[in-house]
């Protein structure tokens, strides 16, 4: 009898239809939610508090490389003893892994409390935000500290390939997040309390994610007795170059507001926030498709398919264009009167830095599946090291380049290091472990991304002369209606008769399943 949190390869489409689904909407609802909390916020707060909040929040963010990327090895590991149902290596290492994160949240707060006594030594900020600063970081230290262990749980669910259980519960705690931050603010409480409130809603989250990883895998269990020194030498031989690509990452996309909280105080963090809010949702709204292909790729590499490996490489890099491009181009045409109609005009400053780190993310997003086929194809190594480089260039450029040009120089800061790793070395890097040339990749996965998007700016820019909608639903339906043409002249045109076919093909099958399972259910 096979147990029902065995994998069943029957219906791998159906999962991952399912987790995708529900992912994106995870992914819309937080966005959502966003949009309407930021301007909410900062009306209720002003842009000082706000900007100490996101500040302060920050500098929590880059605790998460204190997991050595053992969170992505446990995702790899759980799927993989999971295929051999081998209950006593999954216990074995989620105990380990628990008692391994136990101890590094305790060290995380510790440096959470030594950092809130020292905000005015670190930042340039007033006594009194200094000393809010201290309650809000030690605040949220705690949530970021009981992270670590209780990350196991999400960990087990998704290994078991049941990120919709974890998508779920993202929603509601979204929501609830929300709901008690206008409660909290529409009493007439402040900064500190909110942090309290929310922090609060985030915890109790954590236990839900633990009773779903018990139900989905009734045989775990969390024990000392199950420690191994093995295990983690088994996951850490894994981990260590993840967890080099995760800090290059920090590095890359979120070390910003602290180079701006250090030259130029806490205002102007509130101005980035806002543009940063909008471009890292467009990376998390469209960058979905490749976590979903790493195990692809890592099966195809070890069953030696370069020819599938080729398709991947094709088809991801393809799509994921498809998915980011028509957003790059409508927050670069669109910026302004976004920002105008969402925040209000004294946040106009960060609609140059949407433009620019529009191009940044349509690079990331689109180069995405070629950053999948090096991590999963044995050249993690590699991956480490180039991603670590530009890094380190970007924090340099982006300290250089803000004193002359301001916020504007931290966006060019992260785009240029961005833009040259990914045009000349990790996408000849990735065409090269498959096989392929960079012309060739180009000419069937990039340019039939690319032209529809040439067309639809020069449409909207004419369209633009003539709007006179300045809400934010005419801003957003211009937007839509430029992405609906670019997506007819993508898959009706641009994509091939055959590619197109295999795509429906897909859809339909898709269909077909759901349609044969509702009877059932």
């Amino acid at each position: 009898m096979i147990e029902s949190w065995a994998p069943d390869d029957a219906r791998q489409l159906h999962t991952i239809a399912r987790n995708v689904t529900t992912r994106y909407l995870a992914i819309a609802t937080e966005m959502a939610l966003g949009l309407l909390m930021l301007p909410f916020n900062l009306r209720h707060l002003g842009a000082e508090a706000y900007g100490l909040w996101a500040l302060t929040a920050s500098v929590t963010i880059h605790f998460s490389v204190l997991d050595m990327g053992f969170s992505g090895a446990l995702v790899k590991f759980m799927a993989q003893y999971r295929a051999h149902r081998d209950t006593r290596a999954l216990n074995e290492i989620a105990s380990t892994l628990f008692y391994l994160f136990a101890a590094v949240g305790v060290i995380a707060y510790a440096v959470a409390v030594a950092l809130a006594f020292n905000l005015d030594h670190i930042f340039k900020i007033t006594p009194a935000q200094a000393q809010t600063g201290q309650w809000i970081l030690i605040i949220i230290g705690l949530n970021v500290a009981l992270n670590f262990p209780f990350s196991v749980f999400g960990g087990v669910i998704s290994g078991f390939q049941r990120y919709d259980a974890n998508n779920l519960v993202a929603i509601v705690s979204s929501i609830m997040v929300a709901a008690a931050n206008v409660a909290v603010l529409d009493a007439g409480y402040g900064l500190i309390p909110l942090v309290l409130a929310t922090t609060a809603v985030r915890i109790v989250t954590y236990f839900v994610y633990r009773l779903n990883a018990y139900r989905i895998y009734p045989p775990l269990a969390i024990r000392t007795s199950l420690f191994r020194r093995d295990r983690l030498r088994e996951v850490a031989g894994f981990s260590v170059y993840t967890s080099v690509i995760d800090w290059a990452n920090k590095l890359n996309y979120q070390l910003d507001g602290v180079v701006i909280g250090v030259f130029l105080g806490s205002a102007p963090v509130a101005v980035w926030a806002v543009a940063d809010r909008i471009i890292s949702g467009t990376q998390r709204l469209t960058n979905q498709l490749n976590g979903v292909l790493f195990p692809v790729v890592v099966d195809s590499d070890t069953t030696r398919r370069t020819e599938r490996l080729q398709k991947v490489l094709l088809e991801g890099t393809r799509l994921s264009l498809a998915m980011v491009v028509p957003i790059a181009v409508a927050l670069i045409l669109l910026a302004d009167p976004l920002v105008r109609a969402w925040v209000g005009p004294k946040m106009i400053a960060s609609a140059p830095v949407i433009q620019i780190l529009a191009v940044a993310v349509a690079l990331r997003v689109g180069n995405a599946t070629g950053t999948t086929i090096l991590k999963g194809a044995g050249k993690v190594r590699y991956l480490a090291i180039v991603n670590i480089i530009t890094g380190l260039v970007n924090l340099a450029l982006s300290a250089i380049l803000i004193t002359p040009l301001g916020l504007n120089g931290v966006a060019l800061g992260t785009l240029m290091p961005i833009a040259v790793s990914t045009i000349f070395v990790l996408f000849p890097a990735a065409c090269a472990r498959v096989g392929l040339s960079v012309a060739s990749a180009i000419r069937h996965a990039v340019w039939p991304a690319m032209w529809p998007a040439a067309v639809v700016a020069g449409g909207l820019a004419v369209v633009r002369r003539f709007s006179i909608g300045g809400t934010l639903l005419a801003v957003l339906m211009e937007a839509a209606l430029a992405a609906a043409v670019y997506l007819a002249l993508f898959f009706m045109i641009a994509v091939g008769r055959r590619d197109r076919a295999q795509y429906a093909a897909k859809v339909m099958e898709l269909i077909g399943r759901r349609g044969r399972l509702a009877p059932a259910a």
